[in-house]
């Protein structure tokens, strides 16, 4: 072994160093005294949202105890007085340990998840200051025909899982109630649903749960937990004698419970009709416009002012006028031949749609295995039960657990009858390189990097789908590309669609703002339509109703688009030479969800500015195996 004498002066040296690590390493434990306290506040969090809501709890994680939580009584959220008080004094408390906490002392990661929660908590409890602005009964999105969905794709995993699949279902009775009992006090502050609104969410509740199927035990709540009962069976989970004793409780509790609450909450609704005092937008409503604004931050995560978003909207939807002005003249006979046209695709099923898609995205976005060495990932593609489809959208995409994203399941509405490029640009929307793989690698990344999994409750819709409308509209050049050879001609008119897509939802983007924000009455709406070509009053009519009764819903998806073509754009800025879609999407998808204010941040700090164009571009490899579209 070779030995090493040292002089005095270099032992001195070497004192000195050994002094200084020792304060450094004094100096970073004292430090990080607010790097342990964020730590613990983002897992309590954690833990105390879940473990209030089972359902929720339930979608989020598929194994409660790697989270800390071992031990929970199944619960259905509740509304009431008492909860919105305690909310708001949570969020309160929540805001105030935050800000004691110095961000300066958090490592980059965290530093990144503390500018997100807190102007996210920030205006939660805005929202929740104006409780009564919210309905929990939209005839389009609320809980009477999500509850159902959530019921039937209740994952079971083991006989616990069954336990409190059924406890839920015997909580209806009074989650409901609780419901009817918000509605009343929203209805005695002048805050109801106009009548148009109640008419069709007492016929859902007289469609959803259907007497006659239920006690036949054809109802699609009762044949979807016998098939979640055999697969638990097939693995060995379950007895045949349990099954039984299983099913029969279902059947006693969708018959004797669910059932009468859909019934009593259809008379609370018949009792209530004619008590809104509105029946426009939330304008006329007296903090209508501060409702407004909190939900465009909380559902688009666009904290632009109004007047900028309008503007922006403007801007695109005089653009895709002029280009489909100018595609029309130049393709005369588009709009003759379009019907003949659009019967022909490359492919019919949507397995084969999905496969392409996922060819047709590899240059362009990175692929699963670079964040994960195991990226098994099955899709299945199912329709809509035939009680639903009256209610339900277009097609959605069911989000899986964040430790259990190996079954994933996307919904077409067969009402919609969607075929060809509509089938194909629909799936893009939803699973790749939409939805399901948008989430698929947001959670293996976060798996990768240890990632707190408090990110998984921040809920930014214009993320999400502002990412699914962008890869839509890109689709159609996919589809463009894939016809190419055998069909030329289809290529203006996929243009055509594309273009027809994007006016649509900025026209209802910018309609979403003249009802709630600036006041326009259907009248007012009718003639902005007309101006378009969109002028058959029960057309004109319905697209009113759907926008005031789902504020912001336009928004999530064209503003949430039009965000990420701006950050595009600064990011070419940026980058300029080392510029790349693959580039771009990588960081897109792995810094969020997010609001658009902090992606900005993050895109300026980002260190790919400094990476060399002709770096490595992986894509994603074939991974298919057989958060909601509109």
């Amino acid at each position: 072994m070779k030995t090493f004498t040292f002089s005095r002066k270099r032992k001195a040296t070497i004192c000195a160093i050994a002094l200084f690590l020792a304060f450094s390493a004094f100096a970073v434990f004292f430090l990080s005294r607010d790097a342990v306290n964020f730590r613990r506040f983002c897992n309590d969090f954690f833990v105390s949202e879940l473990s209030g809501n089972t359902l929720n709890m339930h979608y989020t994680v598929a194994n409660p105890s790697r989270y800390g939580i071992d031990s929970y009584t199944p619960t259905l959220p509740s509304y009431s007085k008492e909860r919105r008080n305690n909310s708001i004094k949570e969020l309160a408390s929540a805001i105030e340990t935050l800000q004691g906490i110095d961000i300066a002392k958090l490592n980059d990661g965290n530093a990144y998840l503390y500018r997100l929660l807190l102007p996210y908590l920030e205006n939660e409890k805005n929202g929740m200051l104006l409780y009564y602005y919210a309905n929990p009964l939209s005839p389009s999105s609320g809980m009477q025909s999500q509850l159902p969905i959530l019921l039937a794709e209740y994952t079971f995993r083991s006989k616990q899982d069954v336990d409190d699949y059924l406890s839920l279902l015997d909580q209806t009775d009074s989650y409901f109630e609780g419901i009817a009992s918000y509605l009343k006090d929203q209805s005695a502050q002048g805050l109801f649903m106009p009548d148009y609104s109640v008419d069709k969410i007492i016929a859902q509740c007289d469609t959803i749960m259907d007497k006659t199927s239920l006690e036949a035990g054809t109802h699609f709540l009762n044949t979807t937990f016998e098939e979640r009962l055999d697969h638990l069976i097939e693995k060995g989970g379950l007895s045949e004698k349990e099954k039984a004793a299983y099913l029969s409780e279902n059947s006693r509790l969708l018959t004797t419970v669910m059932l009468p609450a859909y019934q009593k909450m259809g008379d609370e609704l018949l009792l209530l009709k004619g008590s809104g005092k509105n029946e426009n937008g939330l304008f006329y409503y007296p903090d209508g416009k501060k409702y407004y604004t909190y939900l465009i931050q909380s559902n688009t995560g666009s904290y632009r002012d109004i007047k900028e978003i309008k503007l922006l909207l403007l801007r695109d939807f005089e653009k895709s006028i002029e280009s489909m002005q100018a595609l029309l003249q130049s393709n005369p006979g588009l709009l003759s031949s379009s019907g003949t046209l659009s019967n022909s695709f490359a492919y019919e099923t949507p397995t084969d749609m999905l496969k392409n898609l996922q060819q047709m995205m590899v240059s362009d976005f990175p692929a699963l295995s670079d964040v994960a060495e195991d990226t098994t990932s099955v899709c299945t593609v199912k329709p809509i039960s035939k009680n639903l489809q009256e209610y339900c959208s277009p097609a959605f995409y069911l989000t899986p657990p964040l430790d259990d994203i190996g079954e994933n399941v996307i919904y077409i509405n067969p009402k919609n009858n969607p075929h060809g490029v509509e089938l194909y640009t629909t799936l893009a929307h939803e699973g790749y390189p939409g939805h399901l793989y948008q989430t698929v690698y947001s959670q293996l990344f976060f798996r990768k990097t240890e990632t707190n999994p408090i990110r998984c409750l921040l809920s930014y819709g214009g993320y999400v789908e502002g990412w699914a409308m962008y890869v839509e509209l890109k689709s159609y050049d996919y589809a463009k590309s894939l016809m190419k050879q055998t069909a030329p001609e289809t290529e203006a008119l996929y243009e055509l669609y594309k273009l027809d897509r994007q006016i649509q939802l900025s026209l209802y983007s910018l309609l979403d703002i003249a009802i709630h924000y600036e006041g326009a009455t259907y009248k007012q709406a009718h003639k902005m339509l007309s101006s378009v070509g969109i002028s058959e009053p029960s057309t004109t009519r319905s697209i009113y109703e759907y926008i005031v009764e789902e504020p912001t819903n336009y928004l999530k998806y064209y503003l949430g688009y039009l965000e990420i073509i701006n950050l595009k754009k600064e990011a070419k800025k940026l980058w300029q030479d080392t510029y790349s879609e693959y580039r771009f999407h990588k960081f897109y998808l792995e810094n969020g969800p997010a609001d658009f204010t902090n992606l900005r941040l993050q895109l300026k700090q980002s260190p790919l500015a400094s990476l060399p164009s002709n770096s490595a571009q992986t894509g994603i490899k074939s991974q298919y195996a057989v958060h909601t579209g509109f």
